[in-house]
């Protein structure tokens, strides 16, 4: 858990205006290509943070609306923080028929406190942009006595070990500074049991309730593409080594795979409560 909670700090160490920007380049594709949440997944959120019809809900980090919209469809008015424009932009698009849901374009930092005013604070895949020295604290403050943090998250999405084993081929010979370690899901669930320790440690909520589906997705060879451009690993590589990379990796699954990946994740989330 020690190597994930660096890389989480790498994240949260970015400074504001770059966080702003950062998914600028590849807004479409994120939205495109990123895995949604399984209905019973929310539902399940629902059930256990014990959300009724009048709920509120603060989302932090909303990007282009996944999660938005999976919980405006059921009814609840949220106040959605993104710090980029062009997710922002999205998200607005997304949620044009849910009319109790406003998207505000800061960042989680620069937003002005509700006190008392949430049921939860929600954050998919979002939470560790965020420093731990602000965000308990505000998350704390601006949920009612009795709601909740809620955190979801689409964990790494693998194909299975013989076929990253293949691919991984491709990492070493091209760009092998951000070949991905296999996971799998035992170790999946080692992550999300340290991502749950480090908000019960926070002091401000009780360690928290999780849950989590296995999940199979399959993805074209260029939607996996788009994928993978939209994590941050791949934008921050430069793009000669991106595009090699990427070459090699739709070369290799249209001749070895007959250009379709079947991918592999754990969706969860984490319900804790405010203390």
């Amino acid at each position: 858990m020690s190597n994930w909670v660096e890389v989480l700090n790498e994240y949260s160490k970015k400074d504001l205006e770059q966080r702003k920007v950062w998914y600028s380049p590849v807004v479409e594709a994120y939205d495109r290509a990123r895995p949604r949440y399984p209905k019973a997944l929310i539902q399940r959120v629902v059930e256990v943070a014990q959300l009724s019809p009048g709920s509120k809900i603060l989302e932090v980090g909303c990007g282009s609306g996944v999660a938005t919209v999976d919980f405006a469809r059921l009814g609840y008015a949220i106040d959605a923080v993104e710090p980029n424009l062009e997710f922002c932009r999205l998200a607005e698009q997304h949620c044009e028929p849910y009319p109790q849901v406003k998207v505000i374009p800061q960042t989680f930092e620069e937003w002005q406190v509700q006190s008392g005013k949430f049921q939860i604070v929600l954050a998919a895949n979002a939470w560790h942009w965020i420093s731990s020295d602000i965000k308990y604290v505000k998350a704390s403050e601006a949920l009612q006595n009795n709601g909740a943090l809620v955190l979801l998250w689409n964990m790494s999405l693998e194909p299975s070990h013989e076929v990253y084993q293949v691919l991984n081929e491709v990492y070493q010979q091209v760009a092998p500074s951000i070949a991905p370690k296999y996971e799998g899901k035992e170790t999946q669930e080692e992550i999300l049991q340290g991502l749950g320790k480090l908000v019960g440690d926070s002091g401000l909520f009780a360690s928290p309730t999780t849950e989590s589906i296995s999940c199979e997705r399959v993805y074209e060879v260029d939607r996996y593409l788009e994928l993978l451009s939209s994590y941050s690993q791949y934008i921050a590589l430069d793009a000669p080594t991106r595009e090699a990379l990427f070459s090699g990796l739709k070369t290799t699954i249209d001749q070895q795979f007959e250009g379709k990946i079947q991918l592999f994740n754990l969706a969860a989330y984490q319900i804790a409560k405010k203390l």
